[in-house]
């Protein structure tokens, strides 16, 4: 997911869609460590999303406090 696609999205939206990779994470870290994970570079995707889901909040946060 792109931030311009992120960034169409409304705050709780946003928050909803954390908590759902969230849970995928735990999901792919748990497969990790019964050896079921096939797809090791999806980890990698959900944190990245994750992460710019959180820095498109901290902006919209920051510039409504100026």
């Amino acid at each position: 997911m792109t931030a311009k696609e992120i960034r169409e999205k409304s705050n709780s939206e946003i928050l909803q869609e954390i908590e759902t990779l969230k849970d995928e994470l735990f999901n792919l870290r748990f497969q990790q460590a019964t050896g079921q994970l096939t797809n090791t570079a999806r980890m990698k995707t959900v944190k990245k999303d994750i992460a710019r889901m959180k820095t498109v909040l901290t902006e919209r946060e920051l510039s409504n406090q100026d």
